[in-house]
């Protein structure tokens, strides 16, 4: 009776262990998976991080013209300039500025910021003729003062164009694919504590 009774003992003993080694293999392999997706993860969206750019040229012609005036309004002095601008703009978004988090334990990926679009534009000037005053001449803070009035002309017009749109098309096109991997790993993507889950989710993000 005692012999079978040690037998009992070691069988309970021996399946505890076998229990025990199984809980324990099993958290540490579940572990390992999570250690390789979040490293996976985090390269992939690493890699998307990259300068997104649109280009586009704008040419148009100006008529410049500064009055001056001396004696309270009895004498001005006009110039006058016809002048064209050949302009190099470029709409890019720096994605490596992008901000995220990575929570492996709830298998998250937030999103923190995304940068906003940096539009940079090259007017390219041609002088075509220079009429000076008679007292009022063209100095080189006249040449000055058309180019950043021209790039402010541009940059107004710009930023009603479609080439911000094209941009920002091209941008959800990048951020998509964060999304897509996120979803074959069984992942959440968050945006300001909201799931995104949709194109209409994006867009919203981007207006």
């Amino acid at each position: 009776m005692k012999r079978i009774k040690n037998l009992v003992t070691g069988a309970i003993i021996m399946l505890l262990m076998v229990l025990i080694y199984n809980f324990f293999h099993g958290a540490n392999e579940e572990r390992d998976t999570l250690e390789a997706q979040t490293s996976l993860i985090e390269k992939q969206v690493r890699n998307v991080s990259k300068l997104v750019v649109t280009e586009a040229t704008y040419a148009k012609v100006y008529t410049y013209q500064n009055t001056k005036s001396y004696g309270w309004d009895f004498f001005e002095s006009k110039k006058t300039a016809l002048l064209s601008s050949n302009a190099q703009v470029t709409v890019g978004y720096d994605l490596k500025k992008m901000h995220f988090q990575i929570d492996a334990a709830q298998k998250t990926i937030r999103i923190l910021n995304i940068p906003p679009p940096e539009i940079n534009i090259n007017p390219r000037l041609s002088y075509y003729n220079l009429e000076n005053g008679l007292v009022n001449k063209f100095e080189a803070a006249d040449l000055n003062r058309m180019e950043r009035l021209i790039a402010k002309d541009l940059r107004s017009k710009i930023e009603k164009s479609d080439i911000v749109s094209n941009a920002q098309n091209r941008l959800f096109s990048e951020l998509s694919q964060i999304y897509v991997l996120t979803s074959s790993f069984g992942w959440t993507l968050e945006y300001d504590g909201s799931p995104l889950t949709s194109d209409d989710d994006w867009k919203a993000v981007l207006d």
